[in-house]
C-alpha cells in the first residue's frame, strides 16, 4: 500500500472519545482506531452478498425485518444507528419547533435554562440544576 498524506476533517466528538477509548484497548491511536473502523464499514458496505441485499431491502421497507437472521438484524440496527445520528447532527429542532409556534426550553453555553420563544426572542430562566 503507497503512503497517502492523510487529510484534515472533523470527527463527532463522541466518535472520537469512543475511538480513543476502544484505541487504547487495541494499543491503537484514536486516529487509528478511526482509520480502522472506517476501513471495516468501508469493507461492509462493498459487500454485495446476499445477507448485505437482504440488509439493504429490509432498510427500504421491501423486506420484513421478521425475515432478518440475527447476524443481519444486527447490521440492520447499526445502519439506523448511524443515519439517526447523522440526522440529529444536521437537524435544528428548536428552528423546526418556532416555525410551528411551539416554545422550547434549553440550556444554553452558559448553563443558563433559557425560554425560547417562537417569535425569536428568548427568556432566560435561571441556572440549570
Amino acid at each position: 500500500m503507497t503512503d497517502v498524506a492523510d487529510k484534515p476533517t472533523r470527527i463527532a466528538a463522541d466518535l472520537f472519545d469512543s475511538a480513543a477509548a476502544e484505541g487504547r484497548r487495541q494499543s491503537r491511536s484514536a486516529k487509528q482506531q478511526l482509520d480502522h473502523w472506517a476501513r471495516v464499514g468501508r469493507a461492509v458496505s462493498a459487500q454485495q452478498t446476499a445477507p448485505r441485499r437482504r440488509v439493504e431491502a429490509a432498510l427500504s421497507g421491501t423486506l420484513p425485518l421478521a425475515d432478518l437472521s440475527e447476524e443481519e438484524g444486527v447490521v440492520f440496527n447499526a445502519e439506523i444507528s448511524a443515519a439517526i445520528e447523522e440526522k440529529l447532527v444536521r437537524s435544528d429542532y428548536g428552528a423546526a419547533l418556532a416555525a410551528r409556534g411551539i416554545t422550547t426550553v434549553a440550556i444554553d453555553e452558559d448553563g443558563q435554562l433559557v425560554e425560547y420563544h417562537p417569535d425569536g426572542t428568548s427568556v432566560a430562566l435561571g441556572p440549570a440544576s
